[in-house]
C-alpha cells in the first residue's frame, strides 16, 4: 500500500473513535478543598478575594486539577481511548505533545465539592505537518459534575506525530515533509557514516505559544516593544499577560511600555536536559521590571556562573532566527565595580 493509501487507512480507522469513551465513571481524587486553592493562588499570585475566607470559592481554570489522576493516574481510561493511541503508535505516530486546552465554567466550585467525570473522544483531525513533524491532533471533551450537575467543560488537545528530520542541507520543505516509519527507524537509528561525522545543525528553539489573551505582548515584542497589562479598574500592573485582573477581577486593560531596565530577582543555571535548541549551562533569570512585575528571560552578557541575584540587567530583543525574536536581559556592570 502506498504512503497516500497508508494514510487513508489509518486516518479513517481513527475516526471511528470519535464519539466513544475516554473516561467512564471519573471520579476526583480530592474533594475541593482550601489547602490546594490557597497552593494555587500562591503559585500564580492571585490575590482574589473570592477564593480566601468562609464563602471561598475555587479559581475556575483549576477545573482540570480536581481531575487529575496524579503519578499514579486513574483507573478508568477507557479502552478505546487506549486503543487508539495504539492505533497511531504502530503507524508511526509515537511522539506526543499537548498542544492546548479550552475550558467552560458554568458555576463556582466550592470546597468539599466531590467531582466526578465523564470524557469522550471529541475527535481526531486530518494528517497534519507542522514545525515538530507530521500527525494528528486527537481532542478529548471532559464534561465534570458535582452530586450529578454540570458544573464545567474541558477539551484537551495533542499531537501524536512523527518527528521531522532535517539532514544537514535538506530544504526545510523535505525537513518537514511526513517520513514513513520503517525509513524513519533506519535514519535514525544506522545515519551515514558522513553524516555521522559532521556536526549536527542546532535545531530550531521552541516556539512562543501564541493565544487569544497573548498575542498583543508578542506583537509588541515584533515591534521592540515589551508591554505590560494595567487594570482598568484597580490600575494595578500584571504580568504575565492575563483576561482578566487577578486583584480585582475586572476584564478591562490597558497597556503600558516598559522602560527597560530590572535586575535578576532569582535564577537559575540549567545545566540538564540537554535540549538540542539550547548550549548549557546557562542562565534563566526571573527579572523584576523598574515597573514592579517580573518576568522570566535569559540573562546575557556575563558568563552563567557570574549572575547573581540583585545584578543589575537591561532589555534587549534578540534575533533567535530567520522567524524568532525574543525580550533577553543583558547583565549591566555597576560603575566602579
Amino acid at each position: 500500500m502506498g504512503e497516500g493509501g497508508e494514510y487513508e487507512d489509518v486516518f479513517e480507522r481513527a475516526k471511528a473513535y470519535e464519539g466513544q469513551a475516554a473516561a467512564v465513571g471519573g471520579v476526583g481524587k480530592d474533594l475541593v478543598n482550601e489547602p490546594m486553592i490557597r497552593h494555587w493562588c500562591e503559585a500564580m499570585g492571585d490575590t482574589h478575594p473570592a477564593y480566601v475566607g468562609v464563602d471561598a470559592t475555587a479559581p475556575p481554570t483549576m477545573l482540570q486539577a480536581w481531575t487529575m489522576g496524579g503519578l499514579s493516574g486513574h483507573a478508568g481510561r477507557s479502552e478505546a481511548y487506549d486503543e487508539l493511541l495504539g492505533l497511531l503508535d504502530d503507524a508511526g505516530y509515537t511522539s506526543v505533545v499537548a498542544t492546548d486546552c479550552e475550558q467552560e465554567y458554568l458555576r463556582p466550585l466550592r470546597p468539599g465539592d466531590a467531582i466526578t467525570f465523564d470524557a469522550m473522544i471529541e475527535s481526531v483531525s486530518e494528517r497534519k505537518t507542522t514545525k515538530l513533524g507530521t500527525g494528528y491532533f486527537v481532542t478529548t471533551r471532559m464534561d465534570v459534575r458535582v452530586a450529578g450537575r454540570p458544573v464545567g467543560t474541558h477539551r484537551f488537545r495533542i499531537l501524536k506525530y512523527v518527528p521531522a528530520v532535517r539532514r544537514r542541507g535538506a530544504s526545510r520543505a523535505e525537513g518537514a515533509a511526513a517520513v514513513p516509519k520503517t525509513a524513519m527507524a533506519a535514519e535514525v537509528s544506522r545515519p551515514e557514516r558522513s553524516e555521522r561525522s559532521e556536526r549536527p545543525e542546532r535545531s530550531k528553539r521552541p516556539r512562543p505559544v501564541v493565544n487569544r489573551d497573548n498575542a498583543g505582548f508578542w506583537e509588541g515584542v515584533s515591534r521592540h516593544r515589551l508591554l505590560i497589562q494595567r487594570c482598568d479598574g484597580c490600575r494595578t500592573l500584571r504580568f504575565p499577560w492575563l483576561p482578566g485582573c487577578n486583584a480585582c477581577g475586572c476584564p478591562d486593560w490597558d497597556t503600558v511600555e516598559a522602560g527597560g531596565d530590572g535586575t535578576v530577582y532569582s535564577y537559575v543555571v540549567m545545566h540538564h536536559p540537554p535540549f538540542p535548541a539550547f548550549d548549557p549551562p546557562y542562565a534563566v533569570g526571573l527579572i523584576e521590571l523598574a515597573e514592579g512585575v517580573r518576568m522570566i528571560s535569559n540573562v546575557v552578557g556575563v558568563p552563567h556562573d557570574r549572575v547573581r541575584i540583585g545584578m543589575p540587567v537591561r532589555l534587549e530583543f534578540e534575533q533567535v532566527d530567520e522567524e524568532l525574536e525574543l525580550p533577553v536581559f543583558r547583565a549591566v556592570e555597576r560603575s566602579g565595580v
